[in-house]
């Protein structure tokens, strides 16, 4: 199929980038490339935009969309976490801002044969970035049962992670757990009946743990934003949509620690740890999808926009 994602919180997320014309951007989450088509819109001759993307449909999706300004772009296959070492190797030292839309994207969602839906019977992979060989299955056959739990308990926030992990240890002793819909059916038998009447399908909040440990999504989001903020200009602008509880976490203590790093106990009269704030926090409460959005979308429901300005 083709790449198919509806970019969220479009409008919002534009006009939180504050766009200069003859400014750089990134966008550290490509997809389809319908954020960087609407930067580029809004950039003259002289402005430059740069995105990532790990996955190759979304860089050829991407690609073709923005051939109208393939002149002021540059398309990179390779994770944001190794943003300023791309940079650098273009001889860009400073942007004037970024953009992350964190989580996976439709296509990705919407393609079986891609291994992350739970809806469908497919070989288990999750792979954002195909390159990789490690995949879901390595994750659901190889981990130990305690390492299952952390992952489940922590990245999923599940209720039922030990008794999921325990059902999972038990299956693969028979034969290697190989699809989707094992995986969910192991999981669906893990649960109590009545929880699985509310909260969703049962399977969720596993796959998304499963997701994310194999991606390092967490990791790499928590080792790159001091990064990302350093990269930008004066008055340049970090803009960051998530879509779980992890994410957003993550962001805002992050944004709260670069607008006040001081580490001195609240009793001490003057500052003398010597960290300096790198900005502010534009949006004091993430900016949410409006009803009219989350209508049309309903994958967007759980999306916020969290800005960081750099002084």
């Amino acid at each position: 199929m083709s790449f198919a994602h509806v970019s969220v919180l479009l409008e919002e997320t534009i006009e939180q980038l504050n766009i200069r014309p003859d400014g750089i951007y990134v966008d550290g989450t490509l997809g389809g490339g319908g954020h960087s088509l609407e930067i580029c819109r809004r950039l003259s001759e002289k402005g430059r935009l740069l995105g990532f993307d790990q996955d190759e449909a979304a860089i050829q999706a991407a690609t073709k969309r923005l051939k109208p300004f393939q002149d002021q772009v540059t398309v990179i296959r390779s994770n944001y976490c190794y943003m300023k070492e791309e940079l650098e190797r273009l001889g860009i030292g400073k942007v004037d801002g970024i953009l992350l839309d964190l989580g996976v994207s439709s296509y990705q969602l919407d393609t079986p044969e891609r291994g992350f839906t739970y809806r469908e019977d497919v070989p288990l992979d999750m792979r954002m970035d195909q390159r990789q060989t490690r995949t879901a299955r390595d994750v659901v056959n190889e981990c130990p049962e305690m390492e299952l739990y952390r992952i489940i308990r922590d990245y999923g926030e599940d209720k039922f992670a030990k008794n999921i992990a325990r059902h999972i240890v038990k299956a693969r002793e028979e034969s290697p757990i190989e699809t989707t819909g094992e995986l969910a059916e192991l999981i669906r038998g893990a649960i109590p009946a009545k929880q699985r009447m509310t909260g969703g399908h049962p399977a969720k909040r596993t796959f998304q743990a499963i997701r994310i440990e194999l991606n390092r999504e967490l990791e790499v989001l928590r080792d790159s934003l001091d990064t990302m903020i350093d990269l930008l200009n004066s008055g340049g602008r970090l803009c960051i949509i998530t879509f779980h509880s992890l994410e957003d976490r993550i962001v805002k203590n992050s944004f709260k620690t670069n607008e006040n790093p001081c580490t001195c106990p609240s009793t001490f009269p003057v500052c003398i740890c010597g960290k300096k704030p790198k900005g502010r926090v534009a949006t004091k409460k993430p900016v949410a999808p409006g009803e009219k959005e989350m209508t049309e979308n309903p994958r967007s429901r759980s999306a916020k926009l969290r800005v960081f300005e750099r002084q």
